[in-house]
């Protein structure tokens, strides 16, 4: 599992980590772990943001404490990140910073390339699959930290039924409920929730422009999403004809490959293994006792600089 997090004390800490990091990898920035939740029974919630736009990274965020301390949560003001303002959001962020005794969490920042890149592999990986492998990796590695977590509540990604048993089968140690909207329902997914939200904004606001350091960059995107005009008309504008468009849009999503599709410039990939003018030979045709083509040279040794040192 992988181990290379960054830790992190303070809202400021994490915007620093994020604008340091090239932001075509994932990032991952965890908390101290208090040392609470080694004895305690502990809860722990999974949610991420940044699910559908077409710019920026997808987040996602867990928040664990032990049981008897969870009324903290509500204290603090944890409720779904999406009916919160952006500086509520910021303020209950420092507050879960500031009660690293018994509050801990932790973020992975998935970039927009490692998002295309699943999607343009032969086997492709759906978001959804990406989306599991994360949330499943963080609670793996808040277990791998020796946190005594006992239930697990998580916002659903696809059935809710089938992702719940997907996560029963590889923790069969954990009660886990999955559930729709449990952002809403459970305040320490409430608390993850708003963890994720804070860093995709905060890595949004600090976004290092790889292919274009030093300049200044048109940051005027709206709120990334496909339908947003303000978002299309940032598409338009900052598309290049041969190497398309910076490292904040997801590619693989149909409104970014609509515009490349009409505006970038076409490149026709030639296989050159194929010719048209000779007809392919098995390999196997080439070898046998009273095989001819082995006598004889053929293009196919030839081309491969191929040579007959035994005979049949």
């Amino acid at each position: 599992m992988n181990s290379n997090y960054k830790v992190c004390s303070t809202i400021s800490d994490v915007k620093s980590a994020i604008s340091s990091e090239n932001n075509s990898f994932d990032v991952r920035i965890e908390s101290d772990l208090p040392e609470t939740t080694k004895t305690e029974k502990c809860i722990l919630g999974i949610d991420e943001a940044g699910r559908g736009p077409v710019l920026g990274p997808m987040v996602y965020g867990t928040s664990y404490c032990s049981v008897d301390n969870q009324a903290i949560l509500k204290t603090l003001g944890c409720a779904d990140s999406k009916v919160l303002s952006e500086q509520a959001r910021d303020n209950i962020f420092d507050g879960i910073t500031k009660q690293s005794e018994i509050l801990g969490w932790a973020v992975h920042i998935i970039s927009p390339t490692t998002i295309s890149n699943c999607s343009f592999r032969r086997q492709k990986c759906s978001l959804n699959e990406i989306s599991h492998n994360a949330a499943i990796g963080l609670i793996q590695r808040v277990l791998d930290r020796g946190v005594n977590i006992c239930e697990v509540f998580v916002d659903t990604v696809g059935p809710p039924e089938k992702y719940q048993e997907k996560l029963l089968s590889i923790f069969p140690q954990l009660k886990i409920t999955v559930s729709k909207k449990a952002d809403s329902l459970f305040p320490i997914v409430s608390a993850a929730s708003i963890c994720a939200k804070v860093t995709r904004d905060a890595a949004l606001k600090n976004w290092k422009f790889v292919e274009r350091p030093g300049e200044d960059v048109d940051s005027n995107w709206g709120s990334g999403y496909p339908n947003d005009p303000v978002t299309k008309e940032y598409l338009m504008k900052n598309i290049d004809p041969v190497f398309g468009f910076p490292s904040i849009v997801r590619f693989s999503w149909s409104t970014a490959e609509l515009v490349l599709k009409n505006n970038a410039a076409q490149v026709d990939w030639s296989d050159e293994e194929e010719d048209e003018d000779k007809k392919s030979v098995p390999i196997t045709s080439f070898f046998g006792k009273n095989n001819k083509q082995v006598q004889q040279k053929t293009p196919f040794f030839d081309d491969r600089g191929l040579i007959v040192t035994t005979k049949f």
